[in-house]
């Protein structure tokens, strides 16, 4: 103890022999403690590990999509093409005729598949648009603005080949049935998205726009599958439930499943081409924006 400036101080060292009954007499004689660390004591410092990156921050950079893309793409484009080949070879020449429909039957191994990428297409763009919103990821906006379009086509594709099968079997190009009219209400759907996205000049107000609208549209996905179940239509029932078995043959299921495998992968393959080339355009414009910035300095 000692006497400063009207006041008393204790000093102790942090070790375990300084207990609470000598700090609690220190204090009671009106000493302040003044805790000390002794010259060989060392607290080693706090060091964090690294944190690892999460799944979807791992494929949020843009030069990682780069390099994993450059790897997949080609893989990606050459199974679609071999499956595609072999589908549709099958599906139109070597499948049987539909003892009803005839040889008219084959336009499912385009219109199924157009239909299946249609719904994916869209729940991919509301997928985007919740990475978007909630965890700001940075390539969901852009990835959004390229499945868009081909989402958009695939979807056309569908409505098209539907209207030239229904038109021998209904006897009409188009009728106001709910299958037909929830899938025309998803095509507006996309085209809106894709308004939307090019509406703004701010981009960031139209990708938050266009997010909006695919996480709110989604409700039209349920819709469309159910719609047979839920009221009576002409469309006729699915063929293929994940509670019951196939109404059709394997001989017409097995084409059609290679088909839908087949463009599957190639809208897969078209979707990451248009992102690569999109990541690339960002690039030269950014770079060509601060070649005209230093340009300006100098």
């Amino acid at each position: 103890m000692r006497q400063a400036k009207g006041f008393r101080e204790a000093h102790f060292a942090v070790c375990p022999l300084v207990t609470s009954n000598v700090r609690s007499a220190a204090e009671g004689a009106g000493a302040r403690i003044i805790v000390t660390l002794p010259a060989t004591s060392r607290i080693p410092p706090q060091t964090a590990r690294p944190s690892r990156p999460g799944f979807m921050n791992r494929f949020a950079n843009p030069g990682q999509f780069m390099r994993l893309s450059s790897v997949l793409l080609p893989w990606l484009s050459g199974a679609a093409v071999l499956t595609l080949t072999v589908g549709i070879i099958w599906g139109l020449f070597y499948a049987p005729a539909d003892w009803q429909q005839g040889d008219t039957v084959r336009i499912m191994y385009v219109h199924v598949p157009m239909a299946w990428l249609a719904s994916l297409g869209y729940f991919s763009l509301a997928v985007c648009g919740a990475l978007s919103l909630i965890w700001r990821h940075p390539l969901a906006d852009l990835a959004a603005l390229e499945i868009g379009p081909v989402g958009a086509v695939a979807t056309f594709i569908c409505l098209a080949t539907g209207s030239l099968w229904g038109e021998p079997m209904w006897g009409t190009w188009w009728v106001w049935d709910a299958r037909l009219t929830s899938v025309l209400v998803l095509f507006f759907l996309y085209l809106g998205h894709i308004a939307l996205i090019r509406a703004f000049d701010e981009p960031a107000r139209g990708y938050r726009a266009a997010a909006i609208l695919a996480i709110a549209g989604a409700v039209d996905l349920p819709i469309i599958k159910f719609s047979v179940q839920w009221w009576n239509t002409l469309h006729q029932p699915d063929s293929i439930t994940l509670t019951g078995a196939p109404t059709m043959s394997m001989t017409m299921l097995a084409p059609l499943f290679i088909c839908m495998a087949g463009f599957s992968l190639g809208f897969a393959a078209v979707v990451m081409a248009r992102l690569r080339a999109a990541l690339m355009e960002t690039r030269a414009r950014q770079l060509l924006s601060r070649r005209h910035a230093d340009r300006e300095a100098a």
